[in-house]
This record gives structure tokens, sequence and C-alpha cells, in this order.
């Protein structure tokens, strides 16, 4: 993939952001920037960086080491899972399952990316929960937590 076709598809998913997230309302203003500001902010930043990328031209292709392609892949598709079974297995047991193959893609070990994915999910669900007062979904573990 070439800079130009990278900055057209970042403007492309900048533009689904705006219209995606024009439509955030929260049930009551509990702050005056509001739900949508966020990926308000954040699709401008994506859309001034594609449009740099895209206005820059096409760079040569550079082939890529050997299992790289399916690395990014698996953290794809781990990513994907943990935003589909957030709210049913809760931040602790979703952060831990996706940290398995995030981690074992960065070559880390499977007892390393346990421990770290396990420490990480407990970490911040105590940040959100306790700190920060945010609720996050507690899923089949809502008992213990």
């Amino acid at each position: 993939m070439n800079d130009r076709l990278l900055g057209t598809a970042a403007l492309v998913f900048a533009a689904v952001m705006v219209w995606q997230g024009y439509g955030l309302e929260a049930p009551f203003a509990y702050e005056p920037v509001g739900p949508r500001a966020f990926p308000m902010l954040l699709s401008l930043v994506i859309g001034l960086c594609g449009l740099w990328l895209a206005a820059r031209g096409g760079n040569p292709v550079e082939s890529v080491a050997a299992g790289v392609k399916g690395r990014v892949v698996a953290v794809s598709v781990a990513l994907a899972a943990y935003a589909f079974l957030f709210q049913w297995l809760g931040i602790v047991l979703a952060t831990f399952l996706m940290s398995l193959p995030v981690g074992r893609a960065f070559g880390g070990s499977w007892l390393k990316t346990g421990i770290t994915g396990l420490a990480l999910g407990v970490a911040v669900f105590l940040l959100f929960d306790k700190v920060l007062d945010v609720v996050l979904p507690t899923g089949l573990l809502g008992g213990l937590l």
C-alpha cells in the first residue's frame, strides 16, 4: 500500500467517523462539550494526516518480512473480537483474552502475555471503576468484581 492509497483510506475512515460521531448525543447534558467532541477531533486529526499522505504522493511499495501480514491479521481479528465480546465477557476477561494473540504477535511468551493481559484488565477496571467512577461491564466476573 503506498502513501496515496493509505491517505485516501484515512480520509474515508475520517468521513465515516464524522458521519457516525455526529449523531452521538448524551441523554442529559453533563458536560458542555458532549460525547461527539472526541470522534470529531479524532476524525479531524486522521483526516489531516490522510490529506497530507494523499497529497505527498505515492512512494514505491516495499515488501514486508515474512509473517508480518499474518500477525497484522491476528491483531486485527483480536481487536475486532475484543470490541464484540467486551460487553458480554467484561473488561477483565476480554482484555485478558485479547492480550494473548496481540502479545504473541509481538513475540511475547504465553505466560508473559497472560500475566500482562490479566494485570492490564484488572488495572484498567480499577482505574475506571474505582478512581474515575466510570462504569465498565464486569461480564462473567460480575460476582467477583
